[in-house]
């Protein structure tokens, strides 16, 4: 964060100063065990814990004030002023806001990526990120910070030096991400694309695309819009910028294509990437089918934003996975390989994961173990049981689900009648883990997904506890 008194924090956020002015150096942090010297403490109301009650704790390990909602005896305080947003959950956090695009229009150098989509933001962030530190210093989230909370807390990391401020951009409504923009107005807008994730607040596909290209309307005449050619509802989103629009994916009039794609044995691409900059050969150490796609989205955004095209193909061919639990392979002593992409789940991610098990397979016996997929509404049954039966055509020996939540993947699975595999239904993590040791043998390879609220990393976790893992290069 760039060096700012609490007095010019006051006039940015529109708040009152309480208590003595005190140059802030350090970070905006939320909680009062990573406060230190020079720190903004950010005392955020909550139901069962208020931050108010960590200033003292927060200032004794050196901050250098707070930003809150009221005064507090001996503590110099910024008192956030009425929040203006309709989208706010309380003044504190509209300010957090307010303070965030304040520092950054104090940055002209800085160049604003924004990066949103029902599935693959993290690791299209992780990707975009990686590449532009070839040409700059980047900021980008830790995981995926991507709310009204994590994307100024995000920004706020940015200074004077930082060349690229990468970010995800989340909506759980119509409104959020335009909320987004207005911190940080991007420079590059990336539409990956627009699925089910989430029907049960938005309602359908046609009410994703709308929240989603909040963010491509946002952009000035001098932006780009990233979009992907291959899901019609995000191409339909270039009449709704006034930026450049780029296309990137598979299809043959992309802008940013993959062309004479294959896949090795462990399921990672290689491929032609063609661009109007010329042609460059990528090889791919992420996992999957649906890794190429968002390594075109990071390949577009890189060149947008300067990149020569070969500096960008090897990039993205020394990229490895960063974010936790998003297509992690390790492997065991005894040959067993664990995919661990239990961070969460959707329609188009479960599908994505359990093509990337397939094709992992080369013959090996293959399990995939799945919990319920949350927020789909009143389409969850039929998308679960939808899910199941793309496991059972996709050849998996075994469909162990885990939860009563995600039982309806068995019936689909049952569904499949040239399926000849074995369908298990659990109740627990440990469960799961027991069943898997009676069935697992060297060299099979386990796929674990699920929602965030279903915790099936611990089911990796605990496969991989019996025998030294070797994380897969």
């Amino acid at each position: 964060m760039i060096e700012l008194s609490l007095s010019e924090i006051a006039a940015l956020t529109g708040g009152t100063l309480h208590g003595a002015d005190a140059r802030v150096s350090g970070p905006a942090v939320i909680d009062s065990r990573l406060a230190g010297p020079g720190a903004l403490f950010v005392a955020l109301p909550g139901e069962r814990v208020d931050g108010h009650d960590f200033a003292a704790a927060a200032m004794a390990s050196g901050a250098a004030g707070v930003l809150g909602a009221r005064p507090l005896p001996g503590v110099p305080v910024v008192v956030a002023g009425p929040s203006d947003d309709v989208h706010r959950v309380d003044d504190v956090v509209g300010a957090l806001g307010r303070l965030a695009r304040g520092v950054l229009e104090r940055l002209p150098r800085t160049t604003v990526i924004g990066i949103t989509g029902s599935s693959g933001k993290t690791s299209t962030k992780d990707l975009i990120a990686h590449v532009l530190a070839e040409a700059g210093s980047v900021v980008a989230p830790e995981g995926s910070l991507n709310n009204e909370i994590g994307h100024p807390l995000t920004v706020l990391r940015a200074d004077e030096d930082t060349r690229f401020l990468v970010l995800e951009k989340s909506a759980r409504g119509v409104g959020h991400i335009a909320y987004l923009t207005r911190i940080a107005p991007p420079d590059i807008g990336v539409v990956l694309n627009v699925g089910t994730a989430h029907l049960g607040e938005f309602g359908s596909r046609e009410a994703v695309a709308r929240a989603k290209g909040e963010l491509v309307e946002a952009l000035e005449p001098a932006g780009a819009a990233v979009l992907n050619a291959d899901d019609p509802l995000v191409r339909a989103m270039a009449a709704r910028t006034a930026g450049r629009v780029v296309l990137f994916g598979r299809s043959p009039d992309a802008d940013v294509r993959a062309e004479e794609e294959d896949f090795d044995a462990d399921g990672r691409a290689r491929f032609t990437l063609v661009a109007p900059q010329g042609r460059a050969r990528v090889e791919l150490r992420l996992h999957g089918a649906h890794a190429v796609a968002n390594a075109l989205a990071a390949a577009a955004a890189a060149l947008q934003a300067g990149m020569a095209l070969d500096d960008v193909a090897a990039a993205l061919s020394r990229a490895v996975p960063v974010s936790r639990w998003r297509m992690e392979v390790d492997r065991r002593a005894d040959g067993l390989t664990v995919v661990n992409d239990a961070y969460n789940a959707n329609p188009e991610s479960m599908r994505a994961a359990l093509d990337a098990l397939s094709a992992m397979s080369g013959g090996r016996r293959t399990y995939a173990v799945l919990g319920h997929m949350a927020e789909l509404g009143p389409s969850s049954v039929a998308e679960h049981e939808k899910i199941g039966q793309h496991a059972a055509r996709s050849g998996v020996t075994g469909l162990i689900a885990v939860g009563p939540a995600a039982a309806p993947l068995l019936k689909g699975a049952e569904q499949v009648g040239t399926w000849n595999g074995e369908c298990v239904q659990v109740d627990d993590v440990g469960t799961a883990v027991a069943v898997l040791g009676d069935r697992l043998g060297p060299g099979d390879v386990v796929l674990v997904k699920g929602s965030r609220v279903a915790g099936l990393e611990r089911v990796a976790r605990a496969l991989l506890t019996d025998a030294p893992a070797e994380a897969e290069a």
